[in-house]
């Protein structure tokens, strides 16, 4: 079976949400990896690479067919988004990897993931196969 998923967001809206729900948010979506990577050296966060990681986590939840609201896995599973953590091989390619009830969920399925963004959007894409 094929999955495909794909999301955008405004940089903007990232950006605001962090300003306003601080790092209740951040903790809450974003794996201490996935923040150190977009860290600034002076202290600040890449909007950037933070909405293009929250759109790779939607994206996969759509070709999963996990739905938006709670990430349901099914039966007694529940997936959080810090379960679906957006690492970089030492090439800077993206790739995804599955902790928890995400892994049992997702692991199956070989996953391919495509980032981009510019200063006012970020887009993912991913495209799975059941091995």
């Amino acid at each position: 079976m094929l999955y495909h998923g794909v999301d955008i967001i405004e940089v903007a809206r990232m950006r605001r949400a962090v300003e306003r729900w601080g790092q209740r948010l951040l903790q809450r979506i974003f794996t201490p990896g996935e923040l150190a990577d977009c860290a600034l050296p002076g202290g600040g966060l890449r909007f950037e690479g933070l909405a293009a990681r929250w759109a790779a986590k939607e994206a996969v939840a759509k070709a999963a067919g996990l739905g938006l609201a709670g990430l349901a896995a099914g039966p007694g599973m529940h997936v959080h988004w810090r379960e679906l953590e957006v690492v970089r091989a030492p090439s800077g390619q993206p790739s995804l990897c599955f902790h928890g009830a995400a892994a049992v969920a997702l692991g199956e399925i070989e996953w391919v993931l495509s980032l981009s963004h510019s200063a006012e959007y970020a887009v993912a894409s991913v495209v799975g196969m059941r091995r």
